[in-house]
């Protein structure tokens, strides 16, 4: 007995705890809930410890599961190159609209178009050491483009002395796997007037490009008076160049010239090829700047050009980050003596016109031999 009503008792107390409210059995999906919030949160928690960079970066969902993210942070794609680490996050930069923030690469300093974040691969650094410089024209092109390089040595690029001036013409590389390294190397053996530099030759680069040729004029060739960055599609008359920097008056510190932009608003359409977002440059527009086709600076500024590019952002339109510096340098692109020797597009080849200029834009290497040999003929011009 009893055991009996000791059992009974036992049953009735299990049946009043089992009615009273504070020992209900929870629900399987509330425990499964609690479950997930303790899991998610002791991640978060270890993942916060590990780094000091921002929560979205520590936060590596984000990474593995950039699918569902994207959703929400959708990215206009850029073209199918292969872009090469050392600034895959700048190249890519340029077309995101909110995507969180891209880690830099390790090893770079300051961004990714500071150029002292890339080494020479290829280089002619006694070129300057031989003989001293008037001018140097440097002269960004694409390793495949073989045919734009010979029509430059065979026309305004073929003279070392004009005008009496020792004049250096030079090309700048970078890598580019649509190009045979081999070949490469063989005509630099036989012209030694390759420069080439690791990062990916590509157009989104063209800012890139352009600032390590600024830094290889300032530590291989800072004897140069002057030099130009001129594209590998123009016509130059060089001679008129060179007697243009020899006119009385031309500054031999702190100039730049060219043909001027002036008041030159920002791209947003992501359509263009000139489109730049505003987390890379926020202002609507650009301060003064030399178009890109071609502008001639004395050889002073590369040096301040690279220091300054420190603390200036990058952004995709080389010759408006040029004028950028010169802004945060405080000075400003200087008109050229005569400002209708620099044109842009030419329409149809005229003798006498041609001989009056100093730039023009050509549309294939075979129209600038055809143009130049028209020049070069004996007898007036006009």
């Amino acid at each position: 007995m009893g055991d009996q009503g000791a059992g009974s008792g036992g049953n009735a107390l299990k049946r009043q705890l089992a009615e009273s409210p504070s020992h209900q059995k929870i629900p399987l999906f509330l425990k499964t809930f609690l479950f997930l919030v303790c899991v998610s949160a002791f991640i978060m928690c270890l993942a916060l410890s590990k780094s000091s960079l921002s929560g979205w970066q520590r936060f590596a969902f984000h990474q593995r599961y950039n699918w569902l993210f994207n959703q929400t942070f959708r990215v206009n794609k850029v073209p199918a190159y292969r872009i090469h680490p050392k600034h895959k996050a700048f190249v890519t930069a340029t077309h995101k609209t909110t995507e969180p923030p891209t880690l830099k690469p390790r090893g770079i300093e300051y961004h990714q178009a500071y150029p002292k974040n890339y080494d020479f691969v290829m280089d002619n650094p006694d070129v300057c050491r031989n003989r001293t410089p008037f001018l140097v024209l440097m002269v960004p092109v694409a390793p495949k483009n073989i045919a734009a390089r010979d029509a430059i040595r065979q026309t305004w690029g073929k003279d070392n002395m004009v005008q009496g001036k020792v004049v250096l013409t030079l090309f700048m590389l970078g890598l580019s796997d649509e190009a045979d390294a081999e070949k490469v190397k063989l005509e630099n053996q036989q012209h030694h007037d390759l420069i080439q530099s690791d990062f990916m030759d590509t157009y989104l680069n063209l800012t890139i490009k352009t600032m390590v040729i600024m830094d290889w004029l300032a530590t291989r060739c800072p004897s140069a008076a002057f030099a130009m960055k001129v594209d590998s599609d123009m016509f130059l008359n060089i001679d008129n160049l060179v007697i243009m920097l020899q006119t009385p008056g031309i500054p031999q510190q702190d100039y730049l010239t060219g043909m001027l932009m002036w008041n030159r608003g920002v791209i947003r359409s992501k359509d263009s090829k000139w489109y730049v977002p505003e987390e890379l440059y926020p202002e609507p527009r650009y301060p003064t700047y030399t178009l890109g086709m071609g502008y001639i600076f004395s050889n002073d500024l590369p040096e301040k050009f690279v220091e300054v590019s420190k603390s200036i952002k990058p952004f995709n339109i080389e010759d408006a980050y040029i004028g950028m510096c010169m802004k945060k340098l405080g000075l400003s692109p200087t008109s050229p003596p005569n400002p209708s020797q620099f044109k842009d597009y030419n329409r149809q080849y005229n003798r006498c016109e041609f001989s009056k200029i100093i730039t023009y834009i050509l549309s294939t290497s075979e129209q600038l031999k055809r143009y130049w040999a028209d020049y070069k003929k004996p007898g007036p011009h006009c």
